[in-house]
Protein backbone atom coordinates (compact mmCIF):
# COMPACT_ATOMS: atom_id res chain seq x y z
CA UNK A 1 0.00 0.00 0.00
CA UNK A 2 1.24 3.53 -0.82
CA UNK A 3 -0.32 6.84 0.45
CA UNK A 4 0.16 10.34 -0.90
CA UNK A 5 -0.59 13.41 1.02
CA UNK A 6 0.05 16.83 0.58
CA UNK A 7 2.78 16.80 3.21
CA UNK A 8 4.45 14.76 1.27
CA UNK A 9 3.98 16.04 -2.27
CA UNK A 10 7.58 18.06 -1.91
CA UNK A 11 7.88 21.83 -2.79
CA UNK A 12 7.62 21.97 -6.67
CA UNK A 13 11.01 20.93 -8.14
CA UNK A 14 11.91 21.27 -11.54
CA UNK A 15 12.62 17.71 -11.71
CA UNK A 16 8.76 17.17 -10.25
CA UNK A 17 7.31 19.96 -12.75
CA UNK A 18 9.70 17.61 -15.73
CA UNK A 19 7.60 14.39 -14.39
CA UNK A 20 3.99 15.51 -14.69
CA UNK A 21 5.10 17.48 -18.18
CA UNK A 22 5.66 13.96 -19.45
CA UNK A 23 2.31 12.37 -18.22
CA UNK A 24 0.91 15.16 -19.83
CA UNK A 25 2.47 14.85 -23.53
CA UNK A 26 1.59 11.04 -22.94
CA UNK A 27 -1.81 12.38 -22.84
CA UNK A 28 -1.62 14.40 -25.50
CA UNK A 29 -0.65 11.35 -27.70
CA UNK A 30 -3.93 9.42 -27.31
CA UNK A 31 -6.45 12.44 -27.29
CA UNK A 32 -7.38 15.45 -25.66
CA UNK A 33 -4.99 16.27 -22.74
CA UNK A 34 -8.24 18.83 -21.35
CA UNK A 35 -11.04 17.89 -22.32
CA UNK A 36 -14.63 20.07 -21.61
CA UNK A 37 -17.07 17.31 -21.48
CA UNK A 38 -17.59 15.99 -17.65
CA UNK A 39 -20.73 17.80 -16.23
CA UNK A 40 -21.15 16.57 -12.30
CA UNK A 41 -24.68 16.92 -11.19
CA UNK A 42 -23.85 16.96 -7.45
CA UNK A 43 -21.87 18.97 -5.10
CA UNK A 44 -20.03 17.29 -2.21
CA UNK A 45 -21.21 19.23 0.95
CA UNK A 46 -24.99 19.00 -0.85
CA UNK A 47 -24.22 14.88 -0.93
CA UNK A 48 -22.75 14.84 2.96
CA UNK A 49 -25.81 16.55 4.29
CA UNK A 50 -28.68 14.98 2.43
CA UNK A 51 -27.50 11.16 2.76
CA UNK A 52 -24.32 11.58 5.73
CA UNK A 53 -26.82 10.34 8.14
CA UNK A 54 -28.57 7.43 6.75
CA UNK A 55 -27.27 3.97 7.37
CA UNK A 56 -25.19 1.76 5.19
CA UNK A 57 -28.69 -0.79 4.52
CA UNK A 58 -30.89 2.43 3.32
CA UNK A 59 -28.32 3.18 0.84
CA UNK A 60 -27.58 0.41 -1.02
CA UNK A 61 -31.47 0.16 -1.31
CA UNK A 62 -31.73 3.28 -2.91
CA UNK A 63 -28.92 3.10 -5.04
CA UNK A 64 -27.82 6.93 -5.47
CA UNK A 65 -25.86 7.21 -8.23
CA UNK A 66 -23.92 10.90 -8.49
CA UNK A 67 -21.64 12.33 -11.10
CA UNK A 68 -18.94 14.14 -8.99
CA UNK A 69 -15.98 16.56 -10.11
CA UNK A 70 -13.08 17.92 -7.98
CA UNK A 71 -9.21 17.70 -7.01
CA UNK A 72 -7.53 15.24 -5.99
CA UNK A 73 -6.13 16.11 -2.25
CA UNK A 74 -5.27 12.24 -1.47
CA UNK A 75 -4.93 8.96 -2.87
CA UNK A 76 -4.15 6.04 -1.74
CA UNK A 77 -3.17 2.82 -3.94
CA UNK A 78 -4.26 -1.07 -2.79
CA UNK A 79 -2.87 -3.30 -5.81
CA UNK A 80 -6.46 -3.41 -7.58
CA UNK A 81 -8.70 -0.91 -5.34
CA UNK A 82 -7.34 2.74 -4.44
CA UNK A 83 -9.38 5.55 -2.39
CA UNK A 84 -8.91 9.63 -3.32
CA UNK A 85 -10.29 12.36 -1.48
CA UNK A 86 -11.47 14.90 -4.32
CA UNK A 87 -12.18 18.58 -3.07
CA UNK A 88 -14.66 20.71 -5.20
CA UNK A 89 -15.96 23.97 -4.72
CA UNK A 90 -18.25 22.91 -1.28
CA UNK A 91 -15.90 20.13 0.19
CA UNK A 92 -14.35 17.08 0.20
CA UNK A 93 -15.68 13.76 -0.68
CA UNK A 94 -13.84 10.29 -0.86
CA UNK A 95 -14.19 7.91 -3.98
CA UNK A 96 -13.63 3.85 -4.13
CA UNK A 97 -12.11 2.59 -7.58
CA UNK A 98 -11.84 -0.96 -7.79
CA UNK A 99 -10.55 -2.43 -11.15
CA UNK A 100 -12.99 -4.36 -12.26
CA UNK A 101 -15.61 -1.63 -11.20
CA UNK A 102 -14.32 0.70 -13.25
CA UNK A 103 -13.60 -1.13 -16.70
CA UNK A 104 -10.71 -3.06 -16.06
CA UNK A 105 -7.30 -2.47 -15.77
CA UNK A 106 -6.59 -0.38 -18.73
CA UNK A 107 -8.50 2.05 -17.07
CA UNK A 108 -7.68 1.85 -13.64
CA UNK A 109 -4.10 1.23 -14.25
CA UNK A 110 -3.36 4.55 -15.16
CA UNK A 111 -5.85 6.29 -13.00
CA UNK A 112 -2.46 5.20 -10.45
CA UNK A 113 -0.03 7.54 -11.50
CA UNK A 114 -2.74 10.17 -11.55
CA UNK A 115 -0.84 13.20 -9.10
CA UNK A 116 -1.90 15.65 -6.37
CA UNK A 117 -3.58 18.10 -7.52
CA UNK A 118 -5.16 16.53 -11.07
CA UNK A 119 -8.79 17.51 -11.69
CA UNK A 120 -11.07 14.63 -12.11
CA UNK A 121 -15.07 13.39 -12.75
CA UNK A 122 -16.37 10.63 -11.61
CA UNK A 123 -19.71 8.67 -11.69
CA UNK A 124 -21.30 5.92 -9.58
CA UNK A 125 -23.37 4.69 -6.58
CA UNK A 126 -22.91 6.67 -2.80
CA UNK A 127 -22.37 3.77 -0.24
CA UNK A 128 -20.55 3.90 3.67
CA UNK A 129 -17.20 2.83 4.38
CA UNK A 130 -16.51 0.56 7.27
CA UNK A 131 -15.34 3.65 9.08
CA UNK A 132 -18.80 5.18 8.44
CA UNK A 133 -17.18 7.64 5.86
CA UNK A 134 -19.66 8.60 2.85
CA UNK A 135 -18.01 7.62 -0.39
CA UNK A 136 -18.80 7.16 -3.99
CA UNK A 137 -18.05 3.50 -5.46
CA UNK A 138 -16.79 4.51 -9.07
CA UNK A 139 -18.19 2.99 -12.02
CA UNK A 140 -16.30 5.48 -14.27
CA UNK A 141 -13.74 8.07 -14.05
CA UNK A 142 -11.80 10.37 -16.06
CA UNK A 143 -9.06 12.72 -15.78
CA UNK A 144 -10.39 16.36 -16.79
CA UNK A 145 -7.61 18.48 -16.26
CA UNK A 146 -3.92 17.59 -15.77
CA UNK A 147 -2.13 19.66 -12.62
CA UNK A 148 1.57 20.07 -13.53
CA UNK A 149 2.81 21.46 -10.12
CA UNK A 150 2.81 19.87 -7.14
CA UNK A 151 0.55 21.02 -3.92
CA UNK A 152 2.86 22.78 -1.24
CA UNK A 153 4.42 21.17 1.34
CA UNK A 154 2.57 21.02 4.87
CA UNK A 155 0.74 24.59 3.70
CA UNK A 156 -0.81 24.67 7.12
CA UNK A 157 0.61 26.86 9.78
CA UNK A 158 3.21 28.12 6.96
CA UNK A 159 4.98 31.20 8.51
CA UNK A 160 5.83 33.30 5.28
CA UNK A 161 2.20 34.45 4.74
CA UNK A 162 3.94 36.62 1.31
CA UNK A 163 3.23 33.45 -0.64
CA UNK A 164 -0.50 32.70 0.38
CA UNK A 165 -0.94 36.00 -0.72
CA UNK A 166 0.62 35.71 -4.01
CA UNK A 167 -0.89 32.67 -4.78
CA UNK A 168 -3.91 33.03 -3.60
CA UNK A 169 -5.34 30.12 -5.53
CA UNK A 170 -3.22 27.48 -4.59
CA UNK A 171 -4.15 28.40 -0.64
CA UNK A 172 -7.55 28.17 -1.63
CA UNK A 173 -7.11 25.11 -2.91
CA UNK A 174 -5.46 23.67 0.60
CA UNK A 175 -6.43 25.74 3.21
CA UNK A 176 -9.75 25.29 4.33
CA UNK A 177 -9.98 28.59 6.49
CA UNK A 178 -9.26 30.75 3.90
CA UNK A 179 -11.98 29.84 1.74
CA UNK A 180 -14.07 30.05 4.84
CA UNK A 181 -13.10 33.46 5.31
CA UNK A 182 -13.96 34.78 2.06
CA UNK A 183 -16.99 32.79 2.01
CA UNK A 184 -17.82 35.12 5.01
CA UNK A 185 -16.68 37.82 2.95
CA UNK A 186 -19.37 37.28 0.21
CA UNK A 187 -22.00 36.32 2.51
CA UNK A 188 -21.54 40.01 4.69
CA UNK A 189 -21.57 42.10 1.14
CA UNK A 190 -25.00 40.12 0.28
CA UNK A 191 -26.41 40.85 4.22
CA UNK A 192 -25.41 44.59 3.74
CA UNK A 193 -27.28 45.13 0.75
CA UNK A 194 -30.17 43.12 1.89
CA UNK A 195 -30.40 44.95 4.91
CA UNK A 196 -30.53 48.39 3.15
CA UNK A 197 -32.54 47.25 0.53
CA UNK A 198 -35.03 46.18 3.48
CA UNK A 199 -34.31 49.77 4.87
CA UNK A 200 -35.50 51.14 1.48
CA UNK A 201 -32.61 51.96 -0.13
CA UNK A 202 -31.86 52.02 -3.93
CA UNK A 203 -28.42 50.37 -4.88
CA UNK A 204 -26.66 52.43 -7.65
CA UNK A 205 -23.23 52.79 -9.54
CA UNK A 206 -21.13 55.77 -10.02
CA UNK A 207 -18.44 57.14 -11.61
CA UNK A 208 -14.75 55.38 -10.77
CA UNK A 209 -13.29 57.80 -13.09
CA UNK A 210 -13.53 61.76 -11.95
CA UNK A 211 -12.20 64.63 -13.29
CA UNK A 212 -12.13 66.09 -9.67
CA UNK A 213 -11.77 63.35 -6.83
CA UNK A 214 -14.11 64.56 -3.77
CA UNK A 215 -15.41 63.07 -1.27
CA UNK A 216 -12.32 61.73 1.49
CA UNK A 217 -9.21 63.59 2.65
CA UNK A 218 -6.71 61.08 0.73
CA UNK A 219 -4.16 61.03 -2.70
CA UNK A 220 -6.03 59.97 -6.02
CA UNK A 221 -4.44 58.07 -8.66
CA UNK A 222 -4.03 59.95 -11.76
CA UNK A 223 -4.09 58.52 -15.29
CA UNK A 224 -4.95 60.29 -18.56
CA UNK A 225 -7.83 60.11 -21.16
CA UNK A 226 -6.05 59.69 -24.62
CA UNK A 227 -9.14 60.92 -26.36
CA UNK A 228 -10.70 63.60 -24.11
CA UNK A 229 -6.82 64.97 -23.61
CA UNK A 230 -7.57 65.31 -19.91
CA UNK A 231 -6.04 64.11 -16.59
CA UNK A 232 -8.75 61.44 -14.64
CA UNK A 233 -8.20 60.23 -11.19
CA UNK A 234 -9.49 57.09 -9.86
CA UNK A 235 -12.27 57.66 -7.10
CA UNK A 236 -11.46 58.10 -3.85
CA UNK A 237 -14.67 57.62 -2.58
CA UNK A 238 -18.48 57.99 -4.42
CA UNK A 239 -20.14 60.46 -2.12
CA UNK A 240 -20.26 63.92 -4.09
CA UNK A 241 -22.12 61.47 -6.61
CA UNK A 242 -24.46 60.04 -4.25
CA UNK A 243 -25.48 62.96 -3.08
CA UNK A 244 -26.08 64.18 -6.46
CA UNK A 245 -28.24 61.64 -6.47
CA UNK A 246 -30.01 62.75 -3.74
CA UNK A 247 -30.26 66.39 -5.21
CA UNK A 248 -31.87 64.73 -8.10
CA UNK A 249 -34.80 62.88 -6.08
CA UNK A 250 -33.71 59.72 -5.04
CA UNK A 251 -34.24 59.75 -1.39
CA UNK A 252 -32.22 56.75 -0.13
CA UNK A 253 -29.50 55.27 -2.50
CA UNK A 254 -26.28 53.41 -1.38
CA UNK A 255 -23.52 52.20 -3.58
CA UNK A 256 -20.77 48.89 -2.90
CA UNK A 257 -17.91 50.68 -4.52
CA UNK A 258 -14.39 49.68 -4.66
CA UNK A 259 -12.56 52.65 -4.00
CA UNK A 260 -8.89 53.50 -4.66
CA UNK A 261 -6.36 55.85 -2.67
CA UNK A 262 -2.64 56.38 -2.91
CA UNK A 263 -1.58 55.38 -0.05
CA UNK A 264 0.94 52.95 2.36
CA UNK A 265 -0.23 49.37 2.79
CA UNK A 266 -0.05 48.05 5.96
CA UNK A 267 -2.71 45.76 8.65
CA UNK A 268 -5.68 48.05 7.99
CA UNK A 269 -4.86 49.66 4.70
CA UNK A 270 -4.49 48.63 0.67
CA UNK A 271 -5.02 50.98 -1.90
CA UNK A 272 -7.42 49.54 -3.24
CA UNK A 273 -10.69 48.88 -1.37
CA UNK A 274 -14.54 47.91 -0.47
CA UNK A 275 -16.64 50.50 0.82
CA UNK A 276 -20.70 50.58 1.09
CA UNK A 277 -21.41 53.97 1.27
CA UNK A 278 -25.14 55.13 1.73
CA UNK A 279 -27.59 58.42 2.09
CA UNK A 280 -30.65 58.95 3.35
CA UNK A 281 -33.03 62.04 2.96
CA UNK A 282 -34.61 63.69 6.11
CA UNK A 283 -32.30 62.11 8.38
CA UNK A 284 -29.56 63.46 10.65
CA UNK A 285 -26.06 61.79 11.85
CA UNK A 286 -28.17 60.06 14.83
CA UNK A 287 -30.25 58.44 12.23
CA UNK A 288 -27.02 57.58 10.35
CA UNK A 289 -25.80 55.94 13.85
CA UNK A 290 -29.01 53.74 14.59
CA UNK A 291 -28.62 52.67 10.85
CA UNK A 292 -25.41 52.01 10.73
CA UNK A 293 -25.42 50.06 14.21
CA UNK A 294 -28.75 48.20 13.25
CA UNK A 295 -26.49 46.72 9.58
CA UNK A 296 -23.27 46.04 11.59
CA UNK A 297 -25.92 44.17 13.92
CA UNK A 298 -27.68 42.14 11.61
CA UNK A 299 -24.76 41.19 9.55
CA UNK A 300 -23.62 39.31 12.84
CA UNK A 301 -26.92 38.02 13.58
CA UNK A 302 -26.94 36.67 9.88
CA UNK A 303 -23.44 34.99 10.65
CA UNK A 304 -24.27 33.82 13.69
CA UNK A 305 -22.25 36.16 15.12
CA UNK A 306 -22.32 37.75 18.37
CA UNK A 307 -19.16 37.77 20.14
CA UNK A 308 -16.06 37.98 18.41
CA UNK A 309 -12.37 38.30 18.99
CA UNK A 310 -9.89 40.70 17.10
CA UNK A 311 -6.34 41.63 17.99
CA UNK A 312 -7.46 39.91 21.62
CA UNK A 313 -10.34 41.87 22.41
CA UNK A 314 -13.50 40.12 23.11
CA UNK A 315 -15.77 42.10 21.23
CA UNK A 316 -19.72 42.25 22.16
CA UNK A 317 -22.01 43.19 19.00
CA UNK A 318 -25.05 42.38 20.72
CA UNK A 319 -25.12 45.49 23.33
CA UNK A 320 -25.98 49.28 22.22
CA UNK A 321 -22.75 50.82 20.90
CA UNK A 322 -21.32 53.59 23.07
CA UNK A 323 -21.34 57.14 22.17
CA UNK A 324 -18.89 60.22 22.91
CA UNK A 325 -17.95 63.75 21.44
CA UNK A 326 -14.20 63.49 20.18
CA UNK A 327 -13.73 66.36 22.56
CA UNK A 328 -14.81 64.61 25.90
CA UNK A 329 -12.63 61.46 25.01
CA UNK A 330 -10.14 63.85 24.30
CA UNK A 331 -10.59 65.48 28.29
CA UNK A 332 -10.91 62.37 29.45
CA UNK A 333 -7.34 61.88 29.09
CA UNK A 334 -6.53 65.23 29.63
CA UNK A 335 -8.77 66.94 32.04
CA UNK A 336 -6.62 70.26 31.91
CA UNK A 337 -7.32 70.59 27.99
CA UNK A 338 -11.60 71.02 29.25
CA UNK A 339 -12.56 74.38 27.96
CA UNK A 340 -9.82 75.03 25.82
CA UNK A 341 -10.82 72.80 22.46
CA UNK A 342 -10.61 75.77 20.14
CA UNK A 343 -6.84 77.15 22.07
CA UNK A 344 -4.88 76.86 18.64
CA UNK A 345 -1.90 77.46 21.25
CA UNK A 346 -2.53 75.50 23.89
CA UNK A 347 -3.95 72.81 21.71
CA UNK A 348 -0.22 72.93 18.96
CA UNK A 349 1.49 72.78 22.48
CA UNK A 350 0.42 69.95 23.61
CA UNK A 351 0.56 67.85 20.46
CA UNK A 352 4.26 68.78 20.58
CA UNK A 353 4.42 67.10 24.22
CA UNK A 354 2.77 64.17 23.17
CA UNK A 355 3.45 63.42 19.34
CA UNK A 356 6.51 62.02 18.53
CA UNK A 357 7.84 63.40 15.27
CA UNK A 358 4.74 65.60 15.27
CA UNK A 359 4.59 67.79 11.91
CA UNK A 360 1.53 69.75 11.45
CA UNK A 361 1.28 71.58 8.60
CA UNK A 362 1.10 75.71 8.40
CA UNK A 363 -2.93 75.57 7.45
CA UNK A 364 -3.78 73.73 10.19
CA UNK A 365 -6.29 75.48 12.94
CA UNK A 366 -7.41 74.26 16.69
CA UNK A 367 -9.83 71.69 15.23
CA UNK A 368 -6.74 69.73 13.34
CA UNK A 369 -4.55 69.80 16.39
CA UNK A 370 -7.41 68.64 18.92
CA UNK A 371 -8.17 65.47 16.24
CA UNK A 372 -4.66 64.65 16.34
CA UNK A 373 -4.29 64.07 19.99
CA UNK A 374 -7.86 62.24 20.03
CA UNK A 375 -5.66 59.92 17.18
CA UNK A 376 -2.79 59.09 19.58
CA UNK A 377 -4.58 59.06 22.98
CA UNK A 378 -7.86 57.90 22.25
CA UNK A 379 -8.17 56.16 19.22
CA UNK A 380 -6.65 52.73 19.91
CA UNK A 381 -7.90 52.25 23.76
CA UNK A 382 -11.75 52.41 21.99
CA UNK A 383 -11.90 48.34 22.26
CA UNK A 384 -15.94 48.02 22.21
CA UNK A 385 -18.03 49.54 19.66
CA UNK A 386 -17.86 53.09 20.39
CA UNK A 387 -19.19 56.36 17.85
CA UNK A 388 -17.31 59.15 18.49
CA UNK A 389 -19.25 62.43 17.63
CA UNK A 390 -18.99 65.71 16.83
CA UNK A 391 -15.90 66.15 15.04
CA UNK A 392 -14.16 69.53 14.50
CA UNK A 393 -15.61 71.61 11.29
CA UNK A 394 -11.66 72.39 10.52
CA UNK A 395 -10.77 68.10 9.82
CA UNK A 396 -15.03 67.86 8.28
CA UNK A 397 -15.01 70.21 5.06
CA UNK A 398 -18.42 68.06 4.18
CA UNK A 399 -20.52 67.71 7.24
CA UNK A 400 -22.87 69.78 8.24
CA UNK A 401 -22.07 72.59 11.20
CA UNK A 402 -23.66 71.78 14.39
CA UNK A 403 -26.83 74.38 15.01
CA UNK A 404 -25.56 74.61 18.48
CA UNK A 405 -22.01 74.62 18.32
CA UNK A 406 -20.50 75.99 14.74
CA UNK A 407 -16.81 75.08 15.75
CA UNK A 408 -17.78 71.02 15.34
CA UNK A 409 -20.24 69.29 12.68
CA UNK A 410 -22.85 66.70 13.38
CA UNK A 411 -19.86 63.95 12.07
CA UNK A 412 -18.92 60.69 13.78
CA UNK A 413 -17.05 57.59 12.94
CA UNK A 414 -16.85 54.24 14.45
CA UNK A 415 -14.14 52.77 16.14
CA UNK A 416 -13.76 49.02 16.94
CA UNK A 417 -10.81 47.65 18.56
CA UNK A 418 -9.25 50.79 18.39
CA UNK A 419 -9.46 50.69 14.19
CA UNK A 420 -12.07 53.34 12.16
CA UNK A 421 -14.80 51.13 11.02
CA UNK A 422 -17.30 53.97 9.73
CA UNK A 423 -17.74 57.30 8.86
CA UNK A 424 -21.01 59.25 8.83
CA UNK A 425 -22.16 62.53 9.21
CA UNK A 426 -25.59 64.80 8.54
CA UNK A 427 -24.07 66.32 4.82
CA UNK A 428 -24.08 69.83 4.53
CA UNK A 429 -26.20 71.10 1.84
CA UNK A 430 -25.26 75.01 2.57
CA UNK A 431 -23.69 75.43 -0.63
CA UNK A 432 -22.21 78.51 0.40
CA UNK A 433 -21.01 76.80 3.08
CA UNK A 434 -19.29 74.30 1.31
CA UNK A 435 -17.79 76.36 -1.46
CA UNK A 436 -15.78 78.14 1.69
CA UNK A 437 -14.43 74.67 2.78
CA UNK A 438 -13.70 73.82 -0.51
CA UNK A 439 -11.45 76.70 -0.84
CA UNK A 440 -10.23 75.83 2.27
CA UNK A 441 -9.30 72.44 1.31
CA UNK A 442 -7.80 73.89 -1.86
CA UNK A 443 -5.78 76.08 0.09
CA UNK A 444 -4.31 73.24 2.17
CA UNK A 445 -3.88 71.28 -0.81
CA UNK A 446 -2.11 74.60 -2.29
CA UNK A 447 0.16 74.62 1.38
CA UNK A 448 1.08 71.12 0.99
CA UNK A 449 -1.53 68.64 1.74
CA UNK A 450 -1.31 65.90 -0.44
CA UNK A 451 -5.06 64.49 0.84
CA UNK A 452 -6.56 68.11 0.56
CA UNK A 453 -9.55 68.04 -2.38
CA UNK A 454 -10.25 70.84 -4.80
CA UNK A 455 -12.89 73.05 -5.78
CA UNK A 456 -15.42 70.88 -7.38
CA UNK A 457 -18.07 73.76 -9.12
CA UNK A 458 -20.55 71.24 -10.76
CA UNK A 459 -20.94 69.26 -7.08
CA UNK A 460 -21.54 73.09 -6.14
CA UNK A 461 -24.01 73.76 -8.83
CA UNK A 462 -25.89 70.57 -7.67
CA UNK A 463 -26.29 71.81 -4.04
CA UNK A 464 -27.37 75.01 -5.26
CA UNK A 465 -30.29 73.13 -6.80
CA UNK A 466 -31.09 72.26 -3.09
CA UNK A 467 -30.46 69.08 -1.99
CA UNK A 468 -32.88 68.07 1.23
CA UNK A 469 -31.58 67.65 4.51
CA UNK A 470 -29.81 64.37 4.30
CA UNK A 471 -27.25 62.36 6.42
CA UNK A 472 -24.67 60.09 5.06
CA UNK A 473 -22.22 57.05 5.85
CA UNK A 474 -19.12 55.01 4.43
CA UNK A 475 -18.57 51.45 6.03
CA UNK A 476 -15.53 49.75 5.52
CA UNK A 477 -16.28 46.30 4.51
CA UNK A 478 -12.73 44.80 4.54
CA UNK A 479 -12.57 45.82 8.11
CA UNK A 480 -15.81 45.18 8.94
CA UNK A 481 -15.01 41.37 7.50
CA UNK A 482 -11.74 41.54 9.38
CA UNK A 483 -13.75 41.99 12.66
CA UNK A 484 -16.03 39.43 11.62
CA UNK A 485 -13.85 36.23 10.75
CA UNK A 486 -10.79 38.05 13.61
CA UNK A 487 -8.23 38.53 11.04
CA UNK A 488 -5.53 40.52 12.36
CA UNK A 489 -3.62 41.69 8.31
CA UNK A 490 -6.41 43.10 5.58
CA UNK A 491 -4.82 40.66 3.04
CA UNK A 492 -6.37 37.79 4.70
CA UNK A 493 -9.86 39.22 4.08
CA UNK A 494 -8.55 40.29 0.43
CA UNK A 495 -8.38 37.76 -2.32
CA UNK A 496 -5.89 39.33 -4.02
CA UNK A 497 -4.10 41.88 -2.11
CA UNK A 498 -1.37 44.22 -3.40
CA UNK A 499 1.85 43.47 -3.27
CA UNK A 500 5.61 44.76 -4.35
CA UNK A 501 6.81 42.58 -7.12
CA UNK A 502 8.11 39.40 -7.13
Amino acid sequence: MSEKTPESSGPGTPEQIAVRREKLARLRETGEAYPNTWRPDSASADLHVKYGTLDTELLEEQSIRVRVAGRIMSHRVMGKSSFMHIQDGEGRIQLFLNRDAVGGAEIYNPTRKWDLGDIVGAEGVLFLTRTGELSVKVSHIELVSKCLRPLPEKWHGLSDKEMRYRQRYVDLMVTPESRDIFRTRSRTVSLLRRGLEDKGFMEVETPMLQAQPGGAAARPFATHHNALDMELFLRIAPELYLKRLVVGGFDRVFEINRNFRNEGLDATHNPEFTMVEFYQAYADFNDAMDTTESLIRGVAEGLDVSDVEWDGVEIDLSRPFRRIRLDEAVFEKRPDLRGHANDKALLATVCLQEIENFKPLITWKAGHYLTALFEEMVEAELKQPTFVTHYPVDVSPLARRSSEEPTVTDRFELFIAGKEIANGFSELNDPDDQRGRFVAQSQAKAAGDLEATGLDEDYLRALEYGMAPTAGVGIGVDRLVMMLTGQHSIRDVLLFPHMRPE
